[in-house]
């Protein structure tokens, strides 16, 4: 039995969208369960005469705990309100248990943002090369894997809570169950397309709170990311500088370098030494949601 688990805030719009390509995938025998604390949310999905779950609207750590204490399911399959994924994608993501190691699996976020913007491009770039060929590398290398929160796939009972104030619960769920000992796993032909932030000020919102997961990784599961980090990102310039293809888009990859620089300073600031709760640092993205 699959046990599908959508975190939504006000998208009633695409969540419509989600359930509906969610639906044609799963037998009568599997749920489908949407945590939301919002009315408008609740009414579209209820259309669809699944399971809603009303939050406390403080958080999506909060929403996922809520959801495991009620999931019936074998595997988990994890998702958000305001993606959607592609037509193959529960399938492809539940072929990785069949290796009885592997705990948690990732889909493959595609970015469905023009190119021709200097932040569509970073979003394409930052998928292509920061996600895919990242993930590809370490699966070829039987290497730990962050799986994307947009579309994961996890053991039910091998986590029964995370921390409410994780800002990455992707990387969280990633590390807790690969502490456990069990592998991560990468299935690309599992695919959900992202609409991503079109202007900056979203931009640094959504990628402050994804990299400030980063450092709270050892305080929260007790383990060193293995992925992602400041050094890490800055040995990745040479790859990242392969993608452009054009001048104009050479000259924003080198604005988009510097910009990560300055977000892993404002991380730093942040988390280390202001120590600044989780509300303070996790805001709603309002351009990703039409």
């Amino acid at each position: 039995m699959i046990s599908i688990i959508i975190t939504a805030y006000k998208e009633p719009k695409t969540i419509t969208k989600a359930l509906k390509i969610i639906s044609k995938q799963i037998s009568k025998k599997d749920e489908i369960i949407v945590v939301c604390p919002d009315d408008e949310t609740e009414k579209a999905a209820k259309k669809f005469k699944i399971r809603v779950i009303k939050d406390k609207k403080i958080g999506k750590p909060a929403a996922l705990n809520l959801a495991f204490r009620k999931a019936r399911g074998d595997i988990l399959i994890l998702t958000d309100g305001d993606v959607y994924i592609s037509d193959n994608a529960v399938k492809e993501i539940l072929k990785s248990f069949k290796d009885k190691k592997v705990g948690v699996v990732s889909g493959r976020p595609i970015s469905i943002n023009t190119r021709n913007t200097m932040l569509g491009f970073w979003s394409h770039l930052l998928t292509d090369i920061g996600a895919h060929e990242t993930r590809t590398l370490l699966r070829e290398k039987n290497k730990f894997i962050v799986c994307s929160g947009y579309l994961m796939a996890i053991k039910n009972n091998l986590i029964k809570r995370i921390p409410e104030n994780s800002l990455s619960d992707d990387a969280v769920i990633s590390n807790l169950i690969y502490s456990k000992g069990y592998k991560t796993a990468y299935a690309p032909k599992a695919m959900v397309f992202v609409k991503y932030p079109t202007n900056i000020k979203d931009w640094l919102k959504q990628k402050r709170r994804s990299a400030g997961g980063y450092l709270q990784i050892k305080n929260l599961t007790n383990r060193k990311d293995e992925m992602r980090s400041f050094f890490r990102e800055s040995l990745g310039i040479f790859r990242v500088l392969k993608y452009p293809k054009t001048i104009k888009k050479f000259y924003w990859t080198f604005i988009l370098i510097f910009v990560r620089l300055y977000l892993w300073l404002v991380i730093f600031i942040d988390i280390k030494i202001k120590k600044k709760e989780f509300s303070k640092i996790w805001k709603r993205v309002e351009s990703t949601k039409n």
